[in-house]
């Protein structure tokens, strides 16, 4: 069942849970997180970033879509941080239930006018859309672009942001970043400005770089209000360290023995991830879970 964001993530706000984001990039890996959330009853956000995009073409997206609305759990497709205009206009072209304007990095009133501007195009045709204020940092050059140094979101910008754009989601800076941590790094979450900022803003709030944190902080997140949390490293990372294992064996050829104990290392993560968000079970408060 396909859902745009708007609608999958009022629910979870109003039942105080959060949905995890996958990001993927090849259809293997999308068909493992579609079958764990279909046997645990949850709500998913399938996730496709820009540079994805390039790499897959929007065949893998006509598939996927084919897939998510025969699906009996709701899903929602949707295009990882994105500035480009005419990419964006392309995902909504491509069938995207909700796109995200990235203007992070842009000054406070252009990053106003550019998410207002996606959302003046987006919301005709039913297409939610996400934007950011503050900063989100980056481990690694495989992770998703990020700053050097993290700013947070400010809980008054974010008010007038939300309020100026008409924006239907936010990411918001509290201290996270995308890809793996170094050993040793561990992050700490400001969990009291996500605190002020549920106060003060009325829309769902995402976590963007949710891979690799610690579980305390992250749960203790969806408590506080966070409904959405992007994870992309931590799947890939279980995927592509099963398989490495796999090909010690030289021998191995055929897709169709290599991948299913990749996908079942990634699928354990999925579960973890769903279990944490306290997402399972949840597809049946919108009205069509998998009771089977």
């Amino acid at each position: 069942m396909l859902l745009n964001m708007r609608d999958l993530l009022k629910t979870a706000d109003e039942n105080h849970f959060a949905v995890p984001a996958f990001n993927v990039s090849d259809y293997s890996m999308f068909q493992g997180i579609m079958e764990t959330c279909e046997k645990t009853d949850s709500p998913v956000i399938i996730e496709i970033h820009p540079l994805e995009l390039d790499f897959t073409g929007t065949d893998l997206v006509e598939a996927i879509l084919r897939r998510a609305d025969k699906s009996p759990v709701p899903v929602c497709l949707h295009l990882d941080h994105c500035g480009d205009y005419k990419k964006i206009i392309y995902a909504i072209r491509a069938g995207f239930t909700s796109v995200m304007f990235d203007g992070s990095s842009l000054p406070f009133e252009e990053n106003i006018e550019g998410a207002r501007r996606i959302v003046e195009l987006a919301h005709p045709a039913e297409v939610s859309v996400e934007a950011e204020l503050g900063t989100i940092g980056s481990t690694d050059s495989q992770a998703e672009a990020g700053a050097e140094q993290i700013i947070y979101t400010d809980p008054r910008d974010a008010a007038e942001f939300v309020g100026r754009t008409g924006v239907d989601t936010l990411a918001v800076a509290i201290g996270t970043s995308h890809g793996l941590y170094p050993k040793g790094v561990t992050p700490r979450l400001r969990l009291d400005i996500l605190e002020e900022i549920k106060k003060t803003v009325h829309v769902p709030l995402v976590l963007h770089g949710g891979s690799n944190n610690p579980d305390e902080e992250i749960g203790e997140a969806v408590k506080l209000g966070i409904n959405k949390i992007n994870i992309s490293s931590d799947i890939k990372a279980a995927y592509y360290e099963k398989m490495r294992e796999v090909l010690e064996d030289e021998s191995l050829r055929e897709p169709n023995i290599i991948q299913p104990p990749c996908i079942e290392a990634m699928q354990k993560v999925v579960e973890h991830k769903l279990r944490l968000f306290q997402t399972e079970g949840k597809a049946a408060l919108y009205g069509r879970g998998n009771h089977s």
